[in-house]
């Protein structure tokens, strides 16, 4: 049971209301953690604008779900997994690729290196190396590239760490974290 209550849509009120019918108008559904996020309507409204932004960018979809499937499993967070995995297909990746970026890989080289790149960003909590950024821009990333795998691996930290700490109910078809080493 999730640590805060899901907003119901129906018996929200005012901006919260307004961001999960936007939500539902979009989607066609009201995920758990948008309800949970609509305690606070400017949680859910900076989460929103930060997605919507990035997904006006430069990134494909196909690569951002990667990224988010990655630094899930990282973090282990199982809601942003469960989702992202959901989602990765509506986007196109396959369940092999999905598969493939819970550890940080996948069959471009180029990706794999964006992918290693976000890795390291959530390993090294931000402080990438110099040798880092010279290893995703020799597989072809540019600053413009670079800078959205920072900022997507950000939300996704974001929605990690909000699921984990509300223990927001799953409400995908679930996808078991892989064990630690």
């Amino acid at each position: 049971m999730s640590r805060l209550p899901a907003i119901q849509t129906e018996s929200a009120t005012g901006k919260a209301k307004e961001l999960l019918d936007a939500v539902q108008a979009k989607l066609k559904i009201t995920p758990n953690m948008t309800r949970v996020m609509a305690n606070s309507p400017a949680v859910l409204q900076a989460y929103l604008a930060f997605n919507g932004a990035l997904a006006a960018g430069v990134l494909n979809p196909k690569l951002r779900e990667q990224i988010a499937i990655a630094v899930a499993e990282q973090n282990s967070c199982q809601y942003c997994l469960s989702a992202h995995t959901a989602i990765g297909k509506m986007a196109g990746l396959s369940d092999s690729e999905s598969n493939a970026a819970r550890s940080g890989r996948s069959e471009s080289a180029r990706n794999e290196a964006a992918l290693h790149f976000a890795h390291e960003l959530v390993a090294k909590k931000g402080e990438p190396t110099d040798a880092d950024f010279a290893a995703v821009r020799a597989s072809g990333w540019n600053d413009s590239e670079i800078a959205e795998i920072i900022a997507d691996v950000a939300l996704n930290i974001f929605t990690n760490y909000f699921n984990k700490a509300a223990q927001v109910e799953i409400d995908f078809p679930k996808v078991a974290l892989r064990a630690s080493a």
